[in-house]
């Protein structure tokens, strides 16, 4: 809020609204001022807004004569959202550095598991074998497309407020325009045209936020559940006092990916807040945009968060790869029927894993000795690596997608 004011003191000097040297008197002021922040906060509950207060303090540390030229051409609204758009601009460049950790890690992950034979799962039950690479490209996808999304939404939220009374920069006549450009450079920030009542670009950013929070939890789900002993294919990095209990000595809790899924059940409540505040009155809302700032701040906190700890699991993450495959030969090759139901009629394939549930024998032992493949045929059927279908080419795909999403402009 004081970079705001000075920034609007120099700009006002630079275009002869104010006298330039009360201008240079503001700036300095506004450098070195202190403010007692708790009773700003308590006189807010007053005046309905953090700006007036701080005006009112600020004022107080700037000689008399100078001291009529603060805050000059602008409303309280201008300062506390240019104040959110300043403080977001340097939160979304901390959240992008990293979506960019954690995106890097999954990219390495998923090609160094390119051929990892595991078990795909749908509707929690073993489905039909996978590459744990394909797997990972699979949480990296969503990163790749929301990534660039996030950033253009980063940028546009990060623009300058200033309109004055009603938005139309009445009280600086025909040099609005021009102290709007000067301020919006010292700043920093995008120019635009006033948007006291149009919360757009934070809605957006909290639906961009949200998104990536989102993807985060997803990916602490499903290394979560792995996690489970009677699964046992991933684990999270371990450190000494990580994941303990205080009442179980032998446990290993996923801690990270919890931090990851906790902010994911937060963040949409906080984006559906923002657009609920979409809804502003006339030239100046009541309630809406007064706690943004609370809103935006719980947010950008969560969406940090969960991708800083699926950043710190995956670049540690623990792949049993054996475990893996004894999980996937644990179905006696039940994993396969889809693939024998395409190369025989769906009657026969349903009989032939009718007969290998019941005689407790593996799938591919009963295809051999039903007559119906061979037994070349029904090895090559039972081949893992061939039954990947077009996993390569997708996760060649996803890791081209990224390279361009993590270049793309901030």
């Amino acid at each position: 809020m004081a970079r705001f004011e000075a920034a609007l003191a120099r700009a006002n000097g630079d275009m002869g609204v104010i006298p330039p040297e009360h201008a240079g008197t503001i700036v300095s002021a506004c450098e070195q001022a202190t403010f007692n922040v708790a009773a700003i906060a308590h006189e807010a509950r007053n005046a309905g807004t953090l700006a007036i207060p701080f005006v009112n303090r600020l004022r107080t540390q700037i000689p008399p004569q100078s001291a009529r030229f603060l805050h000059f051409g602008a409303t309280s609204q201008d300062v506390s959202d240019t104040a959110i758009a300043l403080c977001l601009k340097d939160a979304a460049a901390r959240t992008s550095e990293l979506a960019v950790r954690l995106g890097d890690a999954l990219a390495a992950l998923a090609w160094r598991h390119a051929d990892t034979p595991m078990v795909g799962r749908t509707l929690l039950q073993p489905a039909a074998p996978i590459p744990f690479g394909w797997k990972v490209a699979m949480w990296l996808a969503p990163l790749a497309r929301g990534l660039p999304h996030y950033r253009s939404a980063a940028s546009a939220a990060a623009s300058l407020q200033f309109g004055g009374a009603t938005g139309t920069l009445s009280a600086l006549g025909d040099k609005g325009d021009a102290v709007a450009s000067a301020l919006a450079r010292t700043l920093g920030l995008e120019k635009v045209v006033t948007w006291h009542t149009a919360r757009d670009a934070f809605a957006r950013l909290g639906s961009e936020s949200a998104i990536l929070a989102g993807m985060a939890a997803k990916i602490a789900g499903d290394i979560s559940l792995a996690m489970q002993p009677e699964v046992g294919e991933l684990a999270e990095p371990s450190a000494p006092g990580r994941g303990g209990s205080s009442a179980m000595p032998h446990k290993r809790n996923p801690a990270a990916c919890l931090l990851a899924l906790e902010a994911g059940r937060r963040v949409p409540g906080l984006a559906s807040t923002l657009l609920n505040q979409l809804q502003s009155e006339h030239e100046r809302g009541i309630g809406q945009w007064q706690s943004q700032f609370i809103t935006l701040r719980e947010l950008v906190c969560a969406t940090a968060s969960g991708l800083a700890a699926m950043a710190e699991v995956v670049e540690g993450l623990q792949v049993n790869a054996q475990t893996m495959r004894q999980n996937l030969e644990r179905s006696n090759g039940l994993v396969f029927s889809e693939a024998l139901s395409l190369r025989l009629s769906r009657a026969d394939a349903d009989a032939l894993v009718e007969q290998a549930v019941r005689e407790k024998r593996h799938l591919r032992e009963v295809a051999a000795a039903s007559g119906k493949l061979s037994a070349e045929d029904a090895a090559a059927l039972f081949d893992v690596k061939k039954s990947y279908g077009a996993a390569a080419g997708m996760t060649e795909r996803v890791l081209a997608d990224w390279t361009s999403a993590r270049e793309s402009a901030p």
